[in-house]
């Protein structure tokens, strides 16, 4: 046979091949009997597991390259590391980032699983459109429910949603698990959780508890992580609508014929069939609260870019981190509220103006530009005393309408540089002075500081020793005097 063909029967490459029938039945028997062959990566073995104990899940890229740092001449490939590193995977034990136990097999009727989700780009009405949607999956039968919304999902949506979901299952389960978003948790201390007052209220009435992951670790509720990827994946993707209700009737007949009716990977039942055999006669009786869970707001307006919220004719403030933000707006006697739609907490209010076209604003919602000032000129005066005050006071005279940044760049200049105290004198006896102008003082002073008494004095240049020529020494004199007359800098001083 050729060697192509070898080659091909064998599944190796042709190279090997040749390189094999280039040698001896005694070098090959001798190849062959040697099981323990060294790889070229064996003698930084050490150096590798290092490397992956130490930063679990660093990339065979990233190995190669601290490999090629330490050994700059090893001839190894990304690819050779990469083999390399899988092979040392399957035979070492490493740390992982986390650990993992196995989880029993719930109880039927204790757990229910909560996460919401979205999907960009789906075509309704041939628009492309982003799906807002709620997953709900119950843990011991994983029979799933969704919840869709065309808008973001605030409170009231989130609420009604639970409720739809607990009619489609026929009850509700003891308790349901949130990772800790704002729509369940407002935050997080030690563990303690401060709960959305809306939304407790309405768990508390309706019977379950509320129980929330641990910050960054949505894999203590897989069930549903794995849920929320296959509406994505199997429900939603590839699909287009006629329109939104035409949405809603897909996804309930997906529910009932495809999410509920397989064979689950997990349990190897179907869902609705193991959920109606062993968890329905578990779940607790559930009726509709009849609280109105429903916002307070029925208005709702978006901030434009500077933070001002338009109603009837007048434009308002809110907090700059609401800029091009959705919020509710309620009047309150002759007050307007404003409240985060998430959460249904009030952000600001103010008195209600009864004319037209005007804007009103508190200066708490932006930033303070006189308390920035003050903030630099107090550092400047702790660094220079009270000559920090005539500095300012030369730097306001000089360049009054970018204040502010002049003060900011000195302290920059402050923190790279200093000024010596025979340029600081010198540059206080100037009628103005700019951040820039001071800085080019600082790179002659620091090319020939000897001649910043001559120059101050207007002396010409003394006697310098034969190794500065006159006519040299008059060169350099001459661009820092045009500074100090004029405050630009000529391409000598550079």
């Amino acid at each position: 046979m050729s060697i192509r063909g070898i080659a091909r029967r064998l599944g190796i490459s042709r190279n090997t091949v040749r390189k094999y029938l280039a040698m001896s039945e005694e070098e090959i028997q001798a190849r062959q009997s040697n099981r323990e062959r060294r790889k070229l990566l064996d003698p930084h073995r050490a150096y590798i597991r290092h490397l992956m104990e130490s930063f679990p899940g660093l990339s065979a890229v990233k190995i190669h390259r601290k490999l090629k740092e330490k050994h700059p001449d090893l001839p190894v490939s990304i690819r050779t590391v990469r083999r390399y590193v899988a092979r040392l995977k399957q035979t070492s034990t490493l740390k992982q980032e986390r650990y993992y136990e196995p989880v029993l097999d719930m109880v039927p009727g204790v757990q229910c699983q909560v996460d919401p989700g979205e999907l960009r780009g789906v075509l309704v009405a041939c628009q492309p459109t982003t799906v807002y949607f709620v997953v709900f999956v119950l843990s011991y039968s994983r029979l799933m429910y969704v919840g869709l919304s065309p808008r973001p999902i605030d409170t009231g949506t989130f609420i009604r949603m639970h409720d739809a979901a607990f009619r489609y299952f026929g009850g509700r389960p003891e308790e349901c698990v949130y990772d800790q978003t704002r729509l369940v948790v407002i935050k997080e201390r030690y563990r303690e959780l401060t709960l959305n007052e809306q939304f407790h209220g309405y768990a508390t009435v309706a019977g379950f508890r509320i129980r929330a992951c641990e910050g960054y670790d949505p894999e203590s509720k897989g069930k549903v992580e794995a849920g929320v990827r296959y509406v994505k994946g199997n429900g939603l993707a590839g699909e287009h609508f006629d329109s939104w209700a035409d949405l809603e009737a897909y996804m309930a007949e997906w529910l009932d014929a495809t999410a509920n009716a397989r064979k689950h990977g997990s349990t190897g039942e179907s869902p609705r069939q193991r959920y109606e055999r062993d968890e329905r006669r578990h779940m607790r009786p559930y009726l509709t609260p009849s609280i109105d869970f429903t916002p307070a707001c029925r208005e709702t307006r978006k901030a434009d870019k500077t933070g001002l919220v338009s109603w009837k004719s007048n434009r308002y403030s809110v907090p700059m981190r609401y800029q091009r933000a959705t919020v509710g707006v309620r009047e309150e006697q002759d007050f307007l509220v404003f409240l985060d739609l998430e959460t249904g907490e009030e952000i600001t209010r103010h008195a209600l103006c009864h004319g037209r076209g005007q804007v009103i604003k508190k200066k708490s919602h932006y930033r303070d530009k006189a308390r920035r000032i003050a903030d630099c000129e107090a550092e400047i005066q702790r660094r220079l005393g009270d000559d920090g005050i005539r500095m300012s006071a030369l730097l306001k005279k000089g360049a009054p309408d970018i204040y502010k940044d002049q003060l900011t760049g000195l302290i920059r200049l402050l923190d790279r540089h200093g000024i010596p105290a025979p340029l600081l004198a010198h540059l206080l006896d100037q009628p103005r002075l700019t951040t820039s102008r001071i800085e080019d003082y600082l790179e002659a002073y620091r090319k020939r500081p000897d001649l910043l008494d001559e120059l101050r004095t207007g002396q010409e240049p003394r006697e310098r020793p034969a190794a500065a020529a006159d006519s040299a020494t008059r060169a350099m004199l001459r661009p820092y005097a045009a500074i100090c007359e004029t405050g630009e800098v000529s391409d000598a001083v550079h």
